[in-house]
């Protein structure tokens, strides 16, 4: 039977595990509360892609009576989540730090960071860049006699998937410097195995993107170069892992 002292410590790390969590919370749920007025303008800013590509005449639909007002309130609510990130992320890393050495402390802060950025990096490259040629792409090709109309919630489901996907895909770098300084590999390592990752990369693209080619290559080409750069990066976290120890 547990005693008290090796039961104190585990209560204290629930009710710090749970602090964070609220206040994490409570992060998300003022921003959707200051964003919640724009709700509207913010499904319009997402949708533009689609919508300045539209054929002459043609519009949105909303199939669902509800649709048009809680579509974009859900889209507030991920954005809200989205712009919170960096407030969540700094909670996970109050919750660890403690248990941590202080070269670990040193090392972890950059990564939080730079995940934070990658993550940005992603949603804005998916907006910008990946977002302009598939809708271009699709609407190019849609079927004589047939009306293109695109279903709000639909369109929604569409683009958050690829805002995730290319969110997560831009994480690279800190996943490979995270494995390389857990010892799980090492740079030498991963950089032989290359022609191999490079494949994967087109094969993750092609799982987590729409059947094109087009969004496929753009997910798999940045990916390859991610690689790269996490590559670089993670020699002075394996350097520095090994000094330690």
């Amino acid at each position: 039977m547990p005693s008290v002292e090796q039961t104190q410590p585990l209560i204290s790390h629930l009710l710090e595990l749970r602090s964070r969590l609220l206040r994490a919370l409570i992060a998300v749920l003022i921003v959707f509360l200051g964003l919640i007025y724009f709700a509207n303008n913010i499904y319009e800013f997402v949708s533009a892609p689609l919508v300045e590509r539209l054929p002459q005449g043609a519009t949105m639909i909303a199939t669902d009576v509800a649709s048009p007002f809680f579509t974009p309130l859900k889209l507030t609510l991920i954005a809200s989540i989205f712009i919170a990130v960096p407030f969540i992320l700094y909670q996970v890393w109050a919750f660890v730090a403690p248990g941590l050495y202080k070269h670990e402390r040193r090392l972890i802060m950059p990564l939080l960071f730079s995940s934070s950025l990658l993550f940005y990096c992603g949603v804005a490259f998916a907006y910008f860049v990946v977002f302009p040629l598939v809708f271009g792409f699709f609407t190019a090709i849609s079927l004589g006699g047939v009306e293109f109309a695109t279903d709000i919630s639909s369109y929604l489901d569409f683009v958050l998937a690829l805002f995730l996907a290319f969110g997560i895909a831009f994480e690279v770098p800190v996943a490979i410097i995270l494995l390389c300084w857990t010892g799980a590999t090492n740079p030498k390592s991963l950089s032989e195995k290359r022609p191999y990752i490079i494949v994967g990369a087109f094969v993750v693209g092609m799982m987590l993107t729409p059947p094109d080619i087009i969004s496929q290559t753009l997910l798999a080409v940045p990916m390859c170069l991610l690689f790269e750069v996490g590559l670089f990066f993670a020699r002075f976290y394996a350097n520095s892992s090994a000094r330690q120890n």
